[in-house]
């Protein structure tokens, strides 16, 4: 009797132990399958990283590479940081997961500047791919860019005219290359109108604007790593650059509405002009652009994009370029030489003559080997929590793609 009244406990612990041994299984099976989060240094409670940043933000995260690996991770404040330094890694970043990845995580200034309503910001979807393709189809395409050839010579040719007439004296290269930049680019922009005082005093207020614009959005900024704090506007930095945007946004209407009036106009004054990039997105004015229609604010976002995009990083390049050449005379010596005979003594150099240029182009692509304008490219943003080498990213963080350490790797 006492064997049998034993059986239930005994049946009952038994029961009990075979599903202790089994949730115990399937919580270390799926702790197993949880892809642990990247390695990377401490910081300090609150701030996090911030404090140990150091300048060169490029050279600081490779020392970091070197002692946490390839893909690690710092928090910047409140924002989660993910560094990766590996080609392989960059790969199922920008190829193999690259929809996840599209979206870039915008400065509050640029947010304020553009709206959100450009290429470079938007997030990934049907209205950035439309706006992308419109950009690259329409304006990039061979026959627009070879329609504005004349635009860009006429440009280039008069900063050859005042360079020469200051031969001797000491030059401020990275000045003259900015201002040659942005007065080719402004020229593309609406450089079929009619010219004269007026469009070059707007021209001038409009790089100046630019140039305000372009440094205001560069600035670190404690709103973007603290994201309760933006609403307070701590640096004032959002106040700067609503109050830059008003004069930029009266100059765009102007050439805009200028323009509109040409064009309603009727076609006489089309066989005078040359073609610019303005009458090319005017002519696309209404057209279905994802779920919105393509009107002024989204023609003013692209043309803002292409003077942010074309005349910062040009400079810095062409900068470094020259530096080269000037600290290595015996290749000063080479790029000189195949000028004299590719081009001629007595002749100017033509787009047509970049093609042949085969060493003036390998120490172009060498300087930016050596001295990216953007060294970790801009942050993206991963639309959804994924994994990349084997650790987890979290939806939300931001990525760097150390492509300085990836090129100076021999």
């Amino acid at each position: 009797m006492d064997e049998f009244a034993l059986s239930p406990l005994t049946l009952f612990l038994l029961l009990a132990s075979i599903l202790s041994c089994s949730w115990i299984i399937s919580l270390t099976k799926s702790k197993k399958q949880t892809p642990p989060s990247p390695p990377g240094p401490y910081g300090l409670p609150i701030l996090g990283y911030l404090p140990f940043l150091q300048p060169n933000l490029h050279h600081h995260f490779t020392r970091l590479a070197n002692k946490y690996g390839s893909i690690y991770k710092l928090r910047l404040g409140t924002k989660l940081c993910i560094v990766i330094s590996s080609p392989c890694l960059i790969k199922e970043v920008v190829r193999d997961q690259d929809a996840i990845f599209a979206n870039r995580d915008p400065p509050v200034a640029v947010l304020v500047a553009t709206g959100g309503v450009d290429i470079a910001w938007s997030p990934h979807g049907p209205y950035w791919r439309d706006m992308r393709k419109v950009f690259v189809r329409e304006m990039l395409s061979n026959n627009n860019i070879q329609a504005s050839y004349l635009l860009r010579k006429d440009k280039v040719r008069k900063v050859v005219r005042n360079l020469r007439s200051k031969t001797g004296q000491p030059v401020d290269i990275g000045e003259v290359v900015f201002l040659t930049e942005a007065n080719v680019i402004t020229n593309l922009l609406w450089g079929g109108m009619n010219g004269g005082e007026k469009w070059d005093r707007l021209g001038g207020e409009f790089l100046e604007k630019v140039s305000k614009l372009v440094d205001l959005a560069g600035k670190p900024n404690v709103s973007d790593f603290f994201q309760g704090l933006g609403k307070f506007d701590v640096q004032g930095i959002e106040k700067e650059m609503r109050e830059v945007l008003p004069g930029m946004e009266e100059i765009l209407d102007v050439v805009v509405g200028e323009r509109m009036k040409m064009m309603e106009g009727g076609g006489e004054w089309r066989d005078e002009r040359r073609i610019d990039f303005l009458e090319i997105l005017l002519e696309l004015k209404g057209q279905k652009v994802g779920e919105r229609s393509f009107d002024v604010p989204e023609i003013k976002a692209i043309l803002l994009d292409i003077v942010i995009g074309g005349t910062d990083t040009t400079t810095t390049i062409v900068e470094w370029v020259m530096a080269e050449l000037l600290d290595k005379p015996h290749l000063m010596e080479k790029v000189k030489k195949e000028l004299t005979d590719v081009v001629g003594v007595n002749n100017i150099v033509e787009e047509s003559h970049i093609s042949k240029l085969h060493y003036l182009d390998a120490v172009v692509k060498e300087t930016f080997r050596l001295h990216p304008p953007l060294p970790l490219l801009v942050p993206r943003c991963p639309s959804q929590s994924c994994t990349i080498g084997g650790y987890a990213i979290p939806k939300g963080s931001r990525v760097f793609l150390n492509m300085w350490l990836i090129y100076m790797d021999p």
